[in-house]
């Protein structure tokens, strides 16, 4: 009985392990078929990924949307898979989800919400972020501007949910 239930505790450890490396192995699959052109690939490989929760993949497929790669080009799903994303910690989703809202790209434009996402994105380490958050601010009152870092604190604090 000992040797049964070593051997089924062996398996499972095995087959939980070939998981990670099968998804691992799939996304990089969708990156080496984007980097070669071949979107119907990539979409094939990152759709189940960004479903299951994987940060990149959802900020990938938001990226194929946002630029109409391999699908139609729609905002609002490239700001579904950003969303996604951005509520995981991935700073270039809150990058990009900073620039739609403050151009009202796919979503009626929100200074206040460009800024948050621009704010968290460089409390994340997006550099690039500073350049959003810092352009929008001059379109902002001060009143504006303190909402929305409010509203970033607190989106941090609570670790991306309700934001």
């Amino acid at each position: 009985m000992k040797n049964l239930t070593a051997k089924l505790c062996l398996t499972f450890v095995v087959l939980l392990g070939s998981i990670g490396v099968s998804v691992s192995g799939d996304f990089h699959k969708g990156l080496t078929a984007v980097q070669s052109g071949d979107f119907a690939t990539a979409l094939r490989e990152w759709t189940p990924l960004a479903i299951l929760g994987n940060d990149a993949a959802q900020y990938n497929l938001g990226v194929m949307y946002d630029k109409g790669q391999g699908v139609t080009q729609d905002d609002k799903t490239a700001i579904k898979w950003w969303k996604l994303a951005a509520k995981q910690g991935y700073a270039s989703a809150q990058n990009n989800l900073g620039f739609m809202y403050a151009n009202g790209k796919g979503i009626p434009q929100d200074y206040i919400l460009g800024y948050m996402w621009w704010y968290i994105a460089v409390s994340n380490g997006h550099k690039d972020a500073v350049f959003g958050r810092d352009a929008v601010s001059k379109l902002m009152t001060p009143t504006q501007i303190e909402k929305a870092q409010n509203l970033a604190r607190e989106c941090l604090r609570k670790k991306y949910k309700g934001c």
